[in-house]
């Protein structure tokens, strides 16, 4: 009877993560599909993404963290690529994303001309207000102005001559007041309602260059999205001592808006949150993930460093200081404590057309979970 009931628990906890990994490919798939169209500033990308997310929040239990609503608006300026976003160079059409980006600050341009060499990567038409970079890497951003000039730059690796002609049709269109809004809910504490634990991701990306490329941000941060989402729902289900609470943020690849707005206008009471996790590019992990602000909580950290070690889930965890690389920043400058993590190894898509689902490891994502609830645990002094 006993090896029948140990049988019947192994194949319930194989079952239980089968059906995790099902559910976090799912969510990384959809978060990523054209549907989405990169979670930005076009086709309605990133408030698709909003209600999407505000639906899960909603479908686990979660309630909303402040009022009826899961949304916490707010708006910022914005430069945009909604149409034509056509180059060639020496007579050739070029493919977007995968042979040029323009800088996410350009002012959309239409002619053609002549491109005058000023350094071995640097190549100007003075006429049209273009410049033309060769790059060892394309990588691709989100700004808060237009420059009065465009500028292209070239995948240096593809190009066989060095560019003297140019022609272009690029459409920009500058959004001084868009609207977003960041994703918060809560689970209530059953013991301790006050003391707030708080998981934190942006689900943000750039959207699109044109109206044919986008960007699919699968690591980042599909990834991240996915692995809070997968903690709300396990939370969901199982209410702890303390409350807690998911953010989910707007606004960060155009410097971390939307954790500055919720910190300026929190919904919850700052001083009462005991700890919280930022989770960003969680999608490989085969050589373990980077703590930032490890040094500055030493006491949390060791704590993690032990949980990890006596449930053997990640390969290193590594110690980094303080760093105003994600959305934790803004909290730990308001003296919330806060660790920043993300995954080591693996892909090395970032801000490219690259970054996809289907070359998503996700190797380590049912152990981070399983480190996260454990880290929990010890917060909570279980």
């Amino acid at each position: 009877m006993k090896l029948k009931l140990s049988l019947i628990l192994l194949l319930a906890s194989q079952l239980g993560r089968a059906q995790d990994m099902k559910f976090a490919r799912k969510m990384v798939d959809t978060l990523t599909s054209p549907y989405f169209w990169g979670r930005g500033y076009t086709n309605n990308g990133m408030g698709k993404a909003a209600d999407f997310i505000a639906a899960q929040l909603k479908s686990y239990g979660l309630k909303p963290m402040a009022g009826k609503t899961y949304l916490h608006e707010f708006n910022y300026p914005v430069n945009t690529f909604p149409g034509k976003m056509e180059v060639a160079i020496n007579g050739v059409a070029l493919v977007p994303g995968r042979d040029f980006i323009v800088s996410p600050d350009s002012r959309g341009v239409t002619g053609e001309g002549k491109l005058v060499q000023q350094d071995s990567t640097h190549f100007v038409d003075a006429v049209n207000r273009i410049m033309v970079t060769l790059e060892t890497k394309l990588t691709w951003s989100a700004e808060q102005t237009v420059l009065d000039y465009t500028v292209i730059q070239l995948d240096k690796k593809l190009q066989t001559t060095l560019p003297k002609t140019i022609k272009v049709d690029i459409e920009n269109t500058f959004n001084p007041s868009f609207k977003a809004a960041n994703i918060c809910g809560v689970v209530k504490g059953t013991s301790h309602p006050d003391s707030v634990i708080v998981f934190t991701a942006h689900y943000d990306h750039l959207g699109g260059m044109g109206s044919k490329t986008y960007f699919p941000g699968a690591n980042d941060n599909a990834s991240g999205a996915t692995q809070v989402l997968s903690l709300a729902r396990y939370y969901g289900q199982h209410p702890q001592p303390y409350t807690m609470a998911f953010i989910f943020f707007a606004g960060e690849e155009a410097g971390l808006l939307g954790s500055k707005h919720f910190t300026e206008n929190p919904l919850i009471d700052l001083k009462n949150i005991r700890f919280l996790v930022n989770l960003d590019l969680e999608g490989t992990g085969v050589e373990g993930i980077t703590v930032v602000n490890a040094s500055v909580f030493p006491k949390e950290f060791a704590l993690l460093k032990q949980v990890n070690e006596k449930g053997n889930y990640l390969v290193k965890v590594n110690s980094r200081g303080k760093a105003a690389n994600s959305d934790h920043y803004f909290f730990s400058e308001k003296g919330v404590p806060a660790f920043f993590m993300y995954t080591l190894g693996g892909i090395k898509a970032y801000h490219d057309i690259y970054d996809i689902s289907a070359t998503l490891p996700l190797n380590e994502y049912e152990d981070l979970f399983n480190l996260l609830l454990k880290f929990n645990e010890g917060l909570m002094g279980k």
